[in-house]
C-alpha cells in the first residue's frame, strides 16, 4: 500500500505497514537516525543548469540541420566531473521532388502525395432531414472526398456522398471553397460527377485498373472523419475483381488493406505511379456475429466506370448503360416445382418489354437465363453484375433454359431509357433527407460472404 507522511512516499508489501514503520524510525526529518538500521542523510538534488543548457543547445543544433549522413556526438557535463554522450543525427530534411505523373516512373509515397494532393478535394453536404416538434427544419450534414477530373472544375465522387444533398461545398487543398453543382450520377455504380466554377485546376491522371495485381502497393488520399483533411494512407491490393453485394446491388471491387474510414468515400486510390486506379467507396467493418474486422477496404475499379463518367460529363446521365428490357425474378425451388422446371437457379423472365433488346433477341416470358457469356447466373444480382461489364451496343451470348430444352440466344444490349436516368437524377436532387452519415452508422447493408457489409458514408 502507499502511505504519505510529511510528503515522504514509501511503499510496503505488508498490509500492517510494519516495514513503513521501521523505515520511519530509521529515517527521520532532519536526518536524525532512529534506534535501528543505518543512518540515511536526505540531501536536496542540485540542478546542474550548465549541463541542461549544453543539452538544450545540442538538441537545438541537431534539429536545425547538419551534414548529410553520419551524426554528431554531444557531451554533457555531469556532477563529479563525468561526461555523458548523446548521439544525435544531423541528416538533413528530405526534399520531396515534385514529379509529373507520366505512367512510366515509379514514385515514392511522398512523391505521389506531393503530385496529387492539389487534385483531391474535401466535400461537405447539407440537407433537410425533416422537421422537429416545433415545425422547424432539421438540418443534416456529412463529409466526403473527391478528385478533380478536368481543369475547368469537373470532380468525381461517390453517388452516396452527394445523394439527397441540398448544398454541396468543395474545399481545395489550398483552402479555396466553391459551391458545387450536381451534374449526374449512376447509383448502381456509386459514381457521381459534380462541378465547380473554377479555372486552371490540377486534374489527376487516370490509370488502368486492369493492370493491378494482388500485392501491388496502393495509396488513398481523403478526409477521414471529415476532419482529418487530406490524409494519406497506404497498403496493398488484397484482391482484384472482388464481387460484393450491397443492399441487393452487386459491385465489382478492388479489395485493399489501405486504411479507409468515414470521410474517405469518393476519394482516389493511387497506384505506385501516381495514377488513379480506383474510387474509394466502402469498408468492411463487422461480421455477422458482431466481430470487428480490420484491413478490408474496397474501391471501384476505374476501368469499370470510365466510359460512364465521360458520358455523365457530356450528357448529364449514363446514356450507354447496358439494358436488357425484362422484368426479372430469381429462380427458386418453389418456382421450379410449380412450373415443373428442371432448373432451380437462374433468372426467371416474368415480362419482356416490346421492342427491347430482349424482345429483339427472341427472349420470352418463362425463359430462365442461366449463363451470360459462360458466366453462371444464379440470381438477379448475378445478372446485374454481369451486365455491368457491357455497354449499349455490345453483344453477348445468353444460355437460356426452356421446358423443351436449353438454347443459346445472341443479344445486343440496348441503352437504358432516358426517363429512367432522369428519374434517378431527380431523386438525387430532391431527396428530402441525406442518407450520408459522417458517423458511419447509417447506410446500405448487404450480406457478402454470409457476413455484414457496411458502407461508411461521407
Amino acid at each position: 500500500m502507499y502511505n504519505d507522511e510529511n510528503n515522504l512516499y514509501n511503499y510496503t508489501y505488508r498490509k500492517d505497514g510494519s516495514e513503513l514503520s521501521h523505515q520511519r524510525e530509521t529515517v527521520r526529518p532532519g536526518g536524525q537516525p532512529g534506534p535501528q538500521g543505518p543512518e540515511f542523510e536526505v540531501k536536496p538534488v542540485k540542478k546542474n543548469r550548465l549541463g541542461l543548457k549544453i543539452a538544450a543547445l545540442a538538441l537545438s543544433c541537431a534539429l536545425l540541420g547538419g551534414a548529410a549522413g553520419g551524426g554528431a556526438v554531444w557531451a554533457m557535463s555531469q556532477p563529479g566531473g563525468n561526461e555523458s554522450e548523446i548521439n544525435v543525427s544531423n541528416r538533413p530534411v528530405t526534399q520531396v521532388a515534385l514529379r509529373n505523373v507520366d505512367g512510366k516512373t515509379a514514385m515514392s509515397d511522398a512523391e505521389v502525395y506531393a503530385a496529387n494532393v492539389n487534385s483531391v478535394v474535401s466535400i461537405r453536404t447539407s440537407a433537410t432531414a425533416g422537421y422537429n416538434f416545433y415545425r422547424q427544419p432539421v438540418e443534416t450534414a456529412s463529409a466526403g472526398s473527391g478528385f478533380v477530373l478536368s481543369k475547368d472544375g469537373y470532380i468525381l465522387t461517390n453517388y452516396h456522398v452527394v445523394k439527397g444533398a441540398e448544398t454541396v461545398t468543395v474545399t481545395m487543398y489550398n483552402g479555396d471553397e466553391f459551391p458545387a453543382q450536381y451534374i449526374g450520377g449512376e447509383e448502381d455504380y456509386d459514381i457521381a460527377v459534380i462541378k465547380v466554377e473554377a479555372e486552371n485546376l490540377q486534374p489527376v491522371t487516370l490509370g488502368d485498373s486492369a493492370t493491378l495485381n494482388v500485392g501491388d502497393h496502393v495509396l488513398a488520399i481523403g478526409n477521414p472523419l471529415g476532419e482529418l483533411t487530406f490524409s494519406m494512407s497506404g497498403g496493398m491490393v488484397s484482391c482484384v475483381d472482388r464481387a460484393i453485394n450491397v443492399d441487393g446491388t452487386p459491385f465489382n471491387m478492388i479489395q485493399t488493406d489501405t486504411s479507409i474510414n468515414p470521410g474517405n468515400s469518393g476519394g482516389p486510390l493511387f497506384n505506385q505511379y501516381g495514377e488513379v486506379v480506383g474510387i474509394v467507396s466502402a469498408k468492411y467493418s463487422q461480421s455477422s456475429n458482431g466481430t470487428t474486422v480490420e484491413g478490408l477496404g474496397f474501391a471501384i475499379p476505374m476501368n469499370d466506370v470510365f466510359s460512364m463518367v465521360k458520358d455523365i460529363m457530356t450528357n448529364g446521365y449514363v446514356s450507354n448503360r447496358a439494358y436488357l428490357g425484362i422484368t426479372p425474378q430469381t429462380m427458386t425451388e418453389n418456382w421450379a416445382a410449380q412450373y415443373h422446371y428442371d432448373v432451380t437457379a437462374g433468372v426467371f423472365i416474368t415480362y419482356v418489354e416490346p421492342d427491347s433488346a430482349a424482345d429483339k433477341a427472341g427472349l420470352k416470358m418463362g425463359d430462365v437465363i442461366t449463363k451470360v457469356d459462360g458466366t453462371d447466373i444464379k440470381s438477379v444480382e448475378d445478372l446485374n453484375l454481369a451486365k455491368k461489364k457491357y455497354s449499349a451496343g455490345d453483344s453477348a451470348a445468353l444460355e437460356v433454359y426452356r421446358p423443351d430444352g436449353t438454347v443459346t440466344v445472341e443479344i445486343t444490349w440496348g441503352a437504358a431509357p432516358k426517363e429512367d436516368q432522369a428519374a434517378q437524377q431527380q431523386e438525387t436532387q430532391q431527396y428530402p433527407g441525406n442518407r450520408n452519415d459522417n458517423s458511419g452508422n447509417g447506410g446500405y447493408y448487404g450480406n457478402p460472404f454470409e457476413d455484414l457489409f457496411r458502407y461508411f458514408y461521407g
